[in-house]
């Protein structure tokens, strides 16, 4: 049974930092491009950050580049998600999510496993 397990959510304040871990069971980590993505109160969950299987490749939208910073460590099945400068419209669910198929994709259909998601808080 696959699960992606988030954490290191929390409260900071505007300019801070934070850092997102999501642990991966149940599957081949290395064989998965990883992806994160959020979902802020009456908004729909949008795509913040992927990185690709081997030698890798990551890709950001406009919101959060330069800002956030996707890593993963194979050897322990996660994902990690660095957050700084953070600003209250970062306010959000952020969700780790799995992919099987090789490329990045920005598509939350394109993604198989989710997890269940760990709040983020930015204070003005």
């Amino acid at each position: 049974q696959v699960q992606l397990v988030e954490s290191g959510g929390g409260l900071v304040q505007a300019g801070g930092s934070l850092r997102l871990s999501c642990a991966a069971f149940g599957l081949t980590f290395s064989n998965y491009v990883m992806g994160w993505f959020r979902q802020a109160p009456g908004k729909e969950r949008e795509f913040v950050a992927a990185i690709s299987r081997g030698d890798p490749a990551t890709y950001y939208p406009d919101s959060v580049k330069g800002r956030f910073t996707i890593s993963r460590d194979n050897a322990k099945n996660t994902v990690y998600l660095q957050m700084n400068s953070l600003k209250p419209e970062d306010t959000a669910v952020y969700y780790c999510a799995a992919r099987s198929g090789p490329y990045i994709k920005v598509v939350l259909d394109e993604y198989d496993y989710w997890g269940q998601g760990t709040q983020v808080t930015v204070s003005s």
